[in-house]
């Protein structure tokens, strides 16, 4: 099966990644695809989050073996197989690409071709130049405030992936839809 997946952006408008990956990919290799299309160095620390349909997080995907508790599943990007955790049409993900910011890209699975299956992943819709990977030595807090939107980043001071405090209207423009690729 190939799951093709919806990438965007809360910090450019413009910015959309559709990828095709076999659903017996690992997360790595969506992680490749992902910093492959966007143009960014593989030397950043980066997780994916699976979320609910409010894109509220749930289990988290690492690139590294993390020291958790006995009793809290640990999934690793290089052993984890998407079709472990995602499985589903409209599924969506939080792709955190800068931790030090709190800054990501929101996934959805938006179809599953069941009769095909792909070698290796392939971009096939790159629109829009992709944010920086970082930020300069700035903080999210600092960078805010110099954007034109920074009403955008503004969490009044919660942690974005903690739940607490996240607005779903801020993701109001990042409506993932068939339409998302036209002008």
């Amino acid at each position: 099966m190939v799951y093709k997946f919806v990438i965007l952006s809360d910090e450019v408008d413009d910015f959309v990644r559709e990828i095709d990956i076999d659903s017996e990919a690992t997360f790595m290799e969506l992680h490749d695809a992902i910093l492959e299309s966007v143009g960014y160095a593989n030397d950043q620390m980066t997780s994916f989050f699976i979320c609910d349909d409010d894109w509220e997080t749930g289990t988290e995907i690492t690139q590294v073996e993390m020291d958790t508790a006995s009793d809290v599943d640990s999934y690793v990007m290089d052993k984890t197989k998407l079709y472990e955790l995602v499985s589903d049409e409209g599924q969506r993900l939080v792709f955190v690409f800068d931790y030090m910011n709190n800054r990501s890209f929101y996934m959805e699975l938006k179809s599953i071709i069941t009769s095909n299956d792909l070698p290796k992943a392939v971009c096939k819709i790159s629109k829009g130049k992709a944010p920086a990977q970082v930020l300069d030595g700035l903080f999210m807090d600092d960078a805010a405030i110099s954007k034109k939107d920074s009403a955008v980043f503004d969490d009044g001071g919660e942690d974005f992936l903690d739940g607490e405090g996240f607005n779903e209207d801020e993701l109001d423009g990042l409506s993932i839809n068939d339409n998302y690729f036209e002008e």
